[in-house]
């Protein structure tokens, strides 16, 4: 609407200053000047309307324009009237391709030789996925269905994330894959339990398994790992998740029995006993699994978090700082830096 009064008014005032010399009967000092205020004011006018039709860098600085569009009116009676409503058009219909800035330069990231592609699956990109209820269905389905080719640790947070979904079908899908892997490792701890039962009586072994022969051992050792997985891959929880974490620290302390410098049983004993609040026992522990020559890098990690969770900070500080100087722990990195600024 202003535009258009603008617009109105320089038109006005144009036919003002061409019609007002007639009127004044010709070639007078006081026509010359009435023409020369006229035009001046309908140029002013018309550059008021045309400038909100530049849009952008056209329109910038605003006064200079305004200046230019008023001179150029101005200084060519009727053609430069005439000619700065057409060259607004034109740059109103033809606008200046915007150039593209230059490319900023940036810094690569440091390659890590140690931190191998886990192929093309992304744990935090498949959760988002599998959340997001506006995806196809069908492709949502299927995006389930290949986490049976993942690993239980993987894929097992996946599902029981999808047991909350609004669709009964990937809630019933997420929960029948569930199931499958926890029966799977559950027929396998069956068939040892026989296993290591035959293998007691072959061996004239109690039980309790205390003076167990290589069988018992064997046997009890997978058992161990049967019942940690269950634990490791969150297929159990509650009471469940309880029992398999006893039932695993039971065979690990059946097979420290006969082979005691087991480091890696002893990082699992542990682990176990860390899962359960006991705290000391876990500690030492931790403390043997180093002994016997498991990389601190493997220990490490649990003892800080052992530190921690009994209020040392300065001993988490300690073993962090130790923990820093390898270079070959990348999902580490963020809680070593953290622990180890000033």
């Amino acid at each position: 609407m202003l535009n258009l009064k603008f617009a109105l008014s320089a038109l006005a005032l144009e036919l003002g200053a061409w019609t007002g010399p007639l009127l004044m009967h010709g070639r007078s000092d006081v026509a010359l000047a009435s023409y020369l205020l006229m035009h001046a004011l309908a140029c002013l006018m018309l550059s008021l309307c045309l400038l909100p039709f530049l849009s952008g860098e056209q329109a910038r600085p605003r006064l200079p324009v305004l200046a230019l569009l008023a001179v150029f009116s101005y200084g060519v009676p009727v053609a430069g009237f005439l000619g700065a409503v057409l060259a607004v058009v034109m740059l109103r219909i033809y606008r200046t391709p915007v150039a593209q800035g230059e490319f900023e330069s940036l810094q690569l990231p440091e390659f890590d030789l140690h931190q191998r592609m886990q192929g093309s699956f992304r744990q935090a990109g498949m959760r988002s996925f599998l959340g997001n209820s506006n995806a196809p269905m069908q492709t949502r389905l299927r995006a389930m269905v290949a986490l049976q080719y993942v690993s239980g640790r993987v894929a097992s947070p996946l599902l029981r994330s999808v047991l909350s979904d609004p669709s009964e079908d990937l809630r019933l899908l997420a929960y029948g894959m569930l199931d499958t892997l926890e029966k799977r490792i559950n027929r396998t701890i069956d068939v040892e339990l026989d296993a290591l039962r035959q293998a007691q009586a072959e061996e004239g072994q109690g039980p309790d398994g205390r003076s167990g022969g290589p069988r018992t051992s064997e046997s009890a050792h997978r058992l161990s790992d049967l019942y940690w997985e269950l634990v490791y891959q969150e297929l159990v929880q509650g009471d469940l998740r309880a029992h398999a974490i006893h039932e695993s620290l039971r065979f690990c302390d059946m097979v420290l029995m006969s082979e005691p410098d087991h480091p890696q049983l002893n990082l699992r004993r542990g682990r176990l006993l860390h899962e359960t609040g006991q705290l000391e026992a876990a500690g030492a522990a931790y403390l043997r699994a180093r002994e016997l020559g498991l990389p601190a890098t493997r220990v490490l990690p649990y003892q800080a978090e052992l530190c921690f969770e009994r209020r040392d900070f300065q001993g988490t500080r300690a073993l962090l700082d130790e923990l820093s100087q390898w270079t070959a722990l990348p999902r580490l990195k963020p809680v070593v830096d953290y622990w180890n600024t000033p």
